[in-house]
């Protein structure tokens, strides 16, 4: 008989992946390992015609955040979200792929556009066109070693398309401690299943990956690396260039939201490393730790650190903060562009946030 999984923290053992219902939290199933977590996530793809530089050849990976700003000024400016230059497919042009904002680009507009990534100018274009990515390769989120609940090992039984079909869920992820780490919602729809080479009371259970974003391949290091524990020393993330620095914060942002926070008394004495800000992720990820400790999150943006400020994230105002080697922040923060283009210094903005908050600022 499979051992059951009750949904109780408890029963899980060292089970890193419990898959969920999310209308009532009951877990299908808890499994230490999940095949095609990670994978390349389908990007939109642009041709930009008449491109010109404004600066430096673009290339490679351009950035995280790159705003394509229409001309006409009646138009608002859409996102590509982790974009990248995949080359030239004729003379004159430049192909960007990236994940695309919600709002895309302007229904029938082709025209002339300008591209930032949030720091600087990277070049102009006359006309673009949106080119269809190619099919996705038909793939499976495989949970192996699966400890099955009832429930599940009920629908499996019945076998029929009605039952295979388990709707939205979310798969749930811990670290080796067993420490909540994050979690990824998808529609778990089951397309296989076989007994286990983990245990004889265990399956390996295939879901259909057309139906589950996986995690980008490349941050597959810095989960690995979250997946042993919290960091027991600061700025583990130096090293780590930015797109690496905004996956580790996307993680450290995923798992704070999931514990409870004890927040200091009012008047602490906070310092802040400066050293390693050279990049808007790191400034985060310092503060952070600054607050909170090896790991800590304190505020992924302006709004979430505002938010931060009010209570429930390790702080009470009022308080101080030694900010030491703020001029590498000021240098690499002060010249930022908004998503329409317009100039502004970030650094003074986190300044201001920071003292609306309550923390009183001391630059070093």
């Amino acid at each position: 008989m499979m051992p059951s999984v009750q949904g109780d923290e408890g029963d899980y053992g060292q089970m890193r992946y419990t898959l969920a219902e999310t209308d009532h939290g009951q877990a299908w199933g808890a499994c230490a390992e999940a095949e095609g977590l990670f994978g390349d996530a389908l990007h939109g793809t642009y041709e930009l015609f008449g491109w010109v530089d404004e600066g430096a050849a673009v290339s490679g990976w351009v950035g995280s955040r790159v705003w394509l700003v229409p001309e006409d000024e009646t138009h608002e400016p859409w996102l590509l979200e982790d974009t990248e230059s995949v080359g030239r497919l004729r003379a004159g042009s430049l192909v960007l792929t990236g994940t695309d904002d919600d709002e895309g680009p302007p229904e029938g507009h082709a025209g002339p556009v300008r591209v930032h990534d949030g720091c600087r100018w990277l070049g102009s274009c006359r006309a673009f066109t949106r080119i269809l990515p190619p099919p996705p390769v038909s793939s499976s989120l495989v949970l192996r070693g699966l400890a099955q609940s009832d429930q599940l090992r009920m629908a499996l039984k019945k076998g029929t398309r009605r039952t295979l079909d388990l709707e939205e869920a979310v798969l749930e992820i811990r670290d080796d401690q067993g420490e909540p780490l994050t979690d990824r919602l998808l529609w778990a729809r089951v397309t296989g299943w076989r007994p286990s080479s983990y245990g004889t009371d265990l399956i390996d259970l295939a879901l259909d990956g057309e139906l589950f974003t996986p995690v980008p391949d490349y941050a597959r290091p810095v989960w690995e690396r979250w997946l042993v524990g919290r960091p027991g020393t600061p700025a583990a993330w130096a090293g780590l260039d930015t797109r690496l620095r905004e996956a580790w914060l996307d993680l450290l942002r995923e798992r704070a939201c999931r514990r409870a926070h004890t927040d200091r008394p009012a008047g602490h004495a906070y310092e802040l490393d400066g050293r390693h800000i050279i990049d808007e992720p790191g400034l985060y990820l310092a503060l952070g730790e600054a607050v909170n400790g090896p790991g800590g999150y304190f505020g992924s943006c302006l709004a979430a650190l505002d938010d931060c400020l009010r209570g429930t994230f390790g702080y009470t105002a009022p308080a101080t903060l030694l900010w030491r080697d703020a001029e590498t922040a000021r240098v690499h923060l002060s010249e930022r562009l908004a998503s329409d283009g317009q100039p502004y210094n970030l650094f003074t903005e986190i300044l201001g946030v920071l003292a609306k908050g309550g923390m009183s600022v001391t630059l070093a």
